[in-house]
């Protein structure tokens, strides 16, 4: 484990393991592998505390999420939570800001991986929808089963869903509820790379040290212009809102000058953390 010093403590957690394999990542794991990690209202809530704290830490730049056993995440806890309401007919709380397991609405400071190790069904898959980056195991199964339940995708799913894979894709994931093998997924536009269940978790540390080897102011603003088409901005548009609200806050800062004096030197920059 990488040492690292927080202007923060970490969250307290019970129904996660939070580590950190490399110095400026984090690494978040879901650990009810009994219950294929499904995720309750105290679930939600936690996970949310911990992605808050991500963007708040200045020395954390990336977001690592996986689950433990043969699960990524299959969804909501039906079984126990959403059983006991319906019977009593009590009214249900849907999600906090950042939507279900803090991910699947997020918007955010930092980029978050989602290492997809195995089933991953409804909220579990509205989570990696809105992801950053979807590195998966060949043995992992993705999809969004609600409507075999009598229930909806409600946690931001569905419009992101057309963005990424088209109308018609979307329509059959959503409607017919069937499962998506990792390479289909992959093929449709929703996981990145697929590799073996054993090299998973090295590779998603892998990308995040790439990308925390990078300018974390840029990675940052690169990072809200990408959400700005995400999110439906226009080109004009979002590059305008970029260059007024964001570029100007790096625009000769401390690591855009380390960044220009490490290309002319000829050597690796040395980044601060991110003030944004």
């Amino acid at each position: 484990m990488a040492s690292l010093v927080f202007s923060s403590p970490p969250p307290s957690t019970s129904f996660t393991a939070i580590s950190f394999p490399k110095p400026h990542i984090l690494l978040v794991t879901l650990c009810r592998p009994k219950s294929l990690n499904c995720i309750d209202s105290a679930g939600n809530q936690e996970l949310e505390t911990i992605w808050t704290w991500l963007d708040n830490e200045p020395s954390l730049r990336v977001g690592i999420v996986t689950g433990q056993g043969r699960a990524f995440c299959a969804g909501a806890d039906l079984k126990a939570e959403w059983n006991t309401a319906n019977q009593s007919q009590q009214s249900r709380s849907l999600f906090s800001t950042g939507g279900f397991g803090g991910l699947s609405t997020r918007s955010g400071k930092k980029p978050v991986i989602a290492a997809v190790n195995g089933i991953c069904f409804g909220g579990g898959c509205e989570m990696i929808i809105n992801c950053d980056i979807v590195l998966a195991s060949s043995s992992a199964s993705i999809g969004l089963p609600e409507v075999k339940r009598g229930v909806i995708a409600l946690a931001g799913a569905l419009p992101r869903l057309v963005r990424t894979v088209g109308k018609q894709r979307a329509m059959e994931m959503s409607l017919t509820g069937r499962t998506l093998k990792a390479e289909e997924a992959k093929q449709w536009g929703l996981v990145n790379k697929v590799v073996e269940g054993h090299e998973l978790l090295n590779e998603a540390i892998r990308w995040a040290e790439e990308i925390a080897g990078n300018s974390p102011d840029s990675v940052i603003v690169s990072r809200e212009g990408v959400k700005m088409g995400w999110d439906g901005s226009g080109a004009q548009e979002g590059t305008e809102t970029l260059k007024k609200e964001w570029y100007s806050r790096i625009d000769g800062g401390e690591n855009m000058r380390e960044g220009v004096m490490a290309f002319v030197e000829k050597r690796k920059p040395i980044w601060v953390d991110s003030k944004l």
